[in-house]
């Protein structure tokens, strides 16, 4: 599975980005035992809070992509956010729209190693944790990062997105 050429873009992003992990070295992408689809499972694989998974929703915004990385400790407020970032229609995306736009299939969409950059928007309450986890490509893949080095290695705008 770590020839999979999803998680080798991510870890290629990774490696490219020099991102960083919580304590700060280098951020690798690890595979886990099963796929994990939601953020209570990667959170109890990991051994960490919910909170702390940064689940990858792409949404349509207006007929493009936008990647929104919110903590797996609330819901997106679809409604607040498109009102927030000024475009009228914002939905969440088809599975082929998804694949379209970032490679990867819904449950294991990462932060980056997508064909071309998304508009990206990080949620601020990833902002209370020293370490959160992000997917890797694939569902069974994941990788430790901070949300600063979120920000930075996407490109990302800081969110209140809740």
């Amino acid at each position: 599975m770590q020839s999979h050429p999803n998680v080798r873009a991510v870890q290629d992003a990774l490696d490219e980005a020099d991102a960083r992990n919580g304590s700060g070295a280098p951020s690798a992408v690890r595979l886990l035992p099963e796929a994990v689809h939601t953020a209570a499972a990667a959170a109890e694989a990991l051994g960490v809070g919910v909170g702390q998974i940064a689940n990858s929703l792409v949404f349509e915004a207006d007929g493009e992509p936008l990647l929104v990385l919110t903590s797996g400790a609330h819901r997106v407020d679809t409604a607040g956010l498109a009102a927030g970032i000024g475009v009228t229609r914002l939905r969440r995306a088809t599975p082929d729209f998804v694949r379209t736009h970032t490679g990867q299939v819904i449950g294991g969409v990462a932060p980056l190693g997508h064909p071309k950059p998304l508009r990206t928007l990080v949620d601020t309450a990833l902002a209370a944790y020293d370490e959160i986890w992000a997917a890797g490509g694939v569902p069974q893949a994941v990788f430790p990062t901070t949300y600063q080095e979120l920000l930075r290695i996407t490109a990302g705008a800081p969110a209140e997105v809740a």
